[in-house]
């Protein structure tokens, strides 16, 4: 059994497609003037938002990350639900003494709100936001960090995301991963192999069971 659960957030825990998606269109419309397709947006889901507008405006990133998060805010909470099945395989876990964290490229404050939309805040003993590390997935900094805050060793771990990003980050900081199914991040998600694959919240419980 796995005692310490990390989860990722967006396209894990919480259904944040569309309104990654429409946030970047909206941005990519307004600075750069191009129509941005779905796939190729899709492809970076997971990594840190910088990083991504950088690839598309190196010297205007800054502008474009105000835009973005502007924008973001203010369709957050009409354009977000929680992934199916979260809820009661968040409630087995705790009820199962599994301690957990979220490990997220969001910024602190938009992942908290996100978690406190759905009540779901109480699960978890740590959120290590991309505020909280100097470097992010895959880089095993953030692991590392939720590790160090929930007093874990790495093989009483485990890491559960959607995208690439997540499941390097776990595996470069030696804990073994979970991706999800549910979640849309395309992106070389040929370059890491999971330890397990769901196609259901609840079967993380049975794998964390053991």
């Amino acid at each position: 059994m796995y005692k310490y659960i990390l989860f990722d957030l967006d396209g894990t825990l919480l259904d944040t497609n569309q309104l990654i998606i429409d946030s970047f269109k909206h941005t990519y419309k307004l600075h750069i003037h191009r129509e941005i397709e779905e796939k190729e947006i899709i492809q970076y889901f997971g990594e840190p938002l910088i990083t991504t507008l950088r690839r598309y405006s190196p010297d205007k990133a800054e502008e474009l990350y105000d835009t973005f998060i502007k924008y973001n805010e203010s369709i957050h909470d009409n354009s977000v639900s929680l992934c199916c099945n979260i809820q009661a395989a968040l409630e087995q876990l705790k009820e199962m003494g599994c301690i957990m964290a979220v490990v997220t490229s969001k910024r602190s404050r938009m992942a908290y709100r996100g978690l406190e939309l759905f009540d779901i805040l109480k699960y978890f003993s740590a959120v290590i936001s991309v505020d909280d590390t100097t470097n992010h997935k895959p880089h095993p900094e953030p692991v590392l960090k939720a590790l160090k805050k929930l007093g874990a060793q790495a093989d009483e771990a485990i890491m559960i995301g959607d995208s690439v990003f997540d499941i390097q980050c776990a595996h470069n900081a030696g804990v073994k991963a979970i991706k999800v199914s549910w979640g849309v991040a395309l992106g070389h998600q040929d370059e890491e192999t999971p330890d397990y694959m769901v196609n259901d919240a609840l079967e993380i419980v049975d794998i964390v069971r053991g």
